[in-house]
């Protein structure tokens, strides 16, 4: 008779390519993988159900991506998507670029043909790797089945080598598929493949920063993305607090100070960086944001802290580089400083006082569109509103051109991590997946994201998804049939007779959108409905869509400057 039992023991010695992949995914703590499925990829759906990870399906790759950076960006732990060889993979490209440019770490795996059909011209086959090798830190193909799990680590690794960003693995089928002796595969296990890459900077160069913030009578700080990427919001509030420092912060850094706090300003910048004599950027680049760093007075000493070495000093000249973590810097820079202001803090007092006139002088020229009851509805009251509507627990996501543009004026998350956009990249469309990763990643959190109309229709189709997973969220669409923020730039140089060339969108009705696949929706065309029609969609307990109706005249003071291109 057969010996069925040593059958068994030798088929359970053996393990598949998916298999170890998912094994190695549980070991990073991956916890969920967004993707659309594809025959190269099932057997990492078959190894994700006995690592208990959870199996998101999306309807289109480019959201599986956006999930998978708008995950990392909340969690701080890698994001995952997996996708199918071909279109599968290039579907996804945007959402890699996207988080290459925002320095979100994030593994993407595509699918290929198997090994044995190389160059034969299988089925979707691409040289998937010299297409992500430009937009990630690092691309590579898996060679053999018991490698699996060890390049998955590496992949890992290297997402976290100088400031974050994504990796590629390309896997064919046949490497998944195929299964080898467990004891020739190596397995990294959690914790045991890769180290620490915090770094508290220069010892020497902390104290100079030290020395020059003692010194100062009128610094100012920018707390840019890398703030909350380094999870430095106590040391950040400890160094303005302590130093006396007027703060001002973009991207994913606002919410480190809250609104309100006599440290937080927002309009005032522009003025704060012409006059003051010390100006100290932490983890933003000098990009289009930024001015290439033209924006700031060629009399201040600049001083620029960065994850990255080729950031600092990069488009502008400064003062002082420091590479490192922000919140060891930071922490550093604090303790070196503390004790030896003799009343230097104090002396700021004015400085501060003249920072809060200037702010208060852009708020007053702005609050009769703040508060305007004109109908159309203007931008800024849509705004106005939502930031009247967020808590301390409302996640603020953006998506969008010129409605975004005006509420990054505007808008105010009460608390650090609660503020996500595209980042420098600009990618429009990333609002419904980064819906979709916030309310996996912080289900506690109740997540209100505002598009553009242009913005929304790119991804809007995952919209069911969310319906599809009980996901619910406040979606406000700023409806004005266009976009915006090139229609203004055409407007500008070609004259209003051709400002309508190939920006202009129907009036599309979200509202009944919504309705259709299942969630909460409603139409508001006048400023004294906004408020009640989004408490109504917070109440709903659905995924819903506000379509708001805003003059397509309006434009903002952004879009109208049109920094982006100069």
């Amino acid at each position: 008779m057969p010996d069925d039992s040593q059958d068994s023991r030798e088929s359970q010695d053996l393990i598949s390519g998916g298999h170890l992949v998912a094994k190695a995914l549980k070991a990073e703590g991956v916890e969920v993988i967004y993707t659309l499925c594809g025959g190269h990829i099932i057997d990492i759906y078959d190894g994700c159900v006995d690592e208990g990870i959870d199996v998101v399906d999306v309807r289109h790759e480019q959201v599986a991506a956006h999930a998978a950076d708008g995950y990392a960006r909340l969690t701080g732990k890698p994001g995952c998507a997996v996708v199918t060889a071909g279109p599968g993979t290039t579907d996804a490209v945007t959402g890699v670029a996207n988080a290459f440019r925002a320095e979100s770490p994030m593994l993407l795996i595509g699918g290929q043909g198997a090994h044995t059909q190389h160059k034969m011209g299988s089925l979707q086959d691409l040289p998937h790797v010299d297409m992500m090798t430009p937009i990630t830190k690092f691309a590579s193909t898996v060679p053999d089945t018991a490698r699996a799990a060890d390049m998955v680590s590496m992949a890992f690794r290297e997402c976290y080598h100088g400031a974050p960003g994504p990796s590629f693995l390309e896997i064919p089928r046949d490497v998944l598929d195929a299964k080898v002796p467990a004891e020739k595969a190596r397995v990294p296990q959690p914790g045991n493949y890769r180290a620490s890459t915090r770094q508290a900077g220069d010892p020497d160069d902390v104290q100079r920063l030290a020395d020059l913030l003692v010194a100062a009578e009128r610094p100012a700080i920018l707390l840019g993305s890398q703030t909350w990427t380094c999870r430095a919001t106590e040391a950040a509030t400890e160094l303005v607090r302590t130093l006396n420092v007027p703060a001002y912060m973009n991207g994913a850094g606002r919410g480190t100070l809250p609104p309100g706090d006599p440290h937080h300003f927002q309009l005032s910048r522009r003025y704060a960086f012409s006059n003051a004599d010390l100006i100290v950027i932490v983890g933003t680049p000098f990009d289009f944001r930024m001015g290439y760093g033209k924006r700031l007075s060629p009399d201040a000493t600049v001083v620029q802290i960065d994850l990255d070495y080729r950031t600092v000093g990069k488009n502008r000249d400064i003062d002082l580089g420091i590479v490192g973590s922000a919140d060891l810097v930071l922490s550093a820079v604090t303790q070196a400083a503390s004790g030896r202001l003799n009343g230097g803090g104090d002396k700021r007092t004015a400085w501060l006082e003249e920072l809060r006139t200037a702010e208060q002088t852009a708020l007053d020229k702005r609050l009769p569109q703040l508060r305007s009851d004109a109908s159309p509805i203007h931008p800024y009251r849509l705004v106005s509103e939502i930031n009247d509507f967020l808590t301390e627990d409302s996640l603020y996501i953006g998506d969008g051109g010129d409605i975004v543009t005006f509420s990054g004026q505007v808008v105010q998350p009460k608390a650090p991590g609660n503020w996500m956009d595209p980042g420098p990249l600009g990618t429009l469309g990333v609002g419904v997946p980064f819906v979709l990763a916030a309310k996996r990643a912080r289900p506690d959190k109740e997540v209100v994201a505002l598009f553009g109309d242009g913005a929304f229709s790119l991804t809007g189709w995952d919209f069911e998804t969310l319906v599809r997973y009980d996901l619910p969220f406040v979606g406000i669409v700023g409806n004005n049939s266009s976009m915006n923020q090139i229609r203004y730039g055409q407007k500008a140089k070609y004259g209003e007779e051709r400002e309508r060339v190939g920006n202009t969108l129907g009036d599309v009705p979200y509202e009944e959108f919504a309705r259709m696949l299942g969630g909460h929706g409603e139409a508001v065309r006048e400023p004294s409905e906004i408020r009640p029609a989004l408490e109504r969609a917070r109440a709903s307990g659905k995924p819903s869509l506000v379509n708001v109706w805003i003059d397509p005249d309006a434009y903002a003071p952004g879009t109208m400057n049109q920094t982006m291109y100069k």
